[in-house]
């Protein structure tokens, strides 16, 4: 099961396609980069998509 749950990052964010096309685009400059904004031991997630929606789901990506 993919943590963080799809239906609480709803409640950050107010449409299915713009937490795709934001959570793509994070987990593709963690790639490119290798910028996290967590420790890397504070993740959940190994993956950069997972990685990426749970920054979303801190609030440590802004959504303008």
């Amino acid at each position: 099961m993919l943590y963080p749950s799809i239906d609480k990052i709803l409640n950050i964010v107010d449409s299915k396609y713009i937490l795709v096309h934001v959570s793509s685009r994070r987990s593709k400059q963690m790639l490119e980069n290798r910028h996290f904004q967590l420790k890397e031991k504070d993740y959940l997630n190994k993956k950069e998509l997972g990685r990426a929606l749970e920054e979303i789901e801190k609030g440590l990506v802004k959504i303008k």
